[in-house]
């Protein structure tokens, strides 16, 4: 997948903005239920004996075998936001083909890699 910066932006970015509009709108409508996930998966991403950024990691390497596109950009984007190297981000996408394959090494090599360029170059 290669893009322009400006189309990167406007692709990485507007997904996550599409995911938090939906999830606002679900919100709306069944409030308790989204409040509950959402303090849910808040409490499993908090300071705990793993790290945020190995925590992100993992959740990027599940998104990838799960091929689940809106996480796999939000958890690169995470693991950029705590640090996470190009090297450690490359083993995770590893371990997720050693168990999913080519289609997980498929995701991992060009969105999660893409999306990493992007946020990576944005943040440093």
């Amino acid at each position: 997948m290669e893009f322009h910066q400006e189309e990167a932006v406007n692709y990485f970015d507007q997904s996550i903005v599409d995911y938090k509009e939906g999830s606002n709108r679900l919100s709306k409508h069944l409030p308790k239920m989204m409040k509950g996930y959402f303090d849910f998966t808040e409490a499993c991403f908090a300071d705990g004996n793993i790290s945020k950024k190995q925590k992100q990691l993992t959740a990027l390497g599940i998104s990838i075998y799960a091929q689940d596109e809106y996480c796999i950009m939000y958890h690169t984007k995470g693991a950029c936001e705590h640090g996470a190297s190009q090297e450690e981000l490359m083993e995770t996408i590893a371990i997720s083909a050693a168990l999913g394959g080519g289609a997980a090494l498929s995701q991992g090599v060009t969105l999660a890699m893409d999306t990493y360029d992007h946020y990576h170059q944005t943040m440093h």
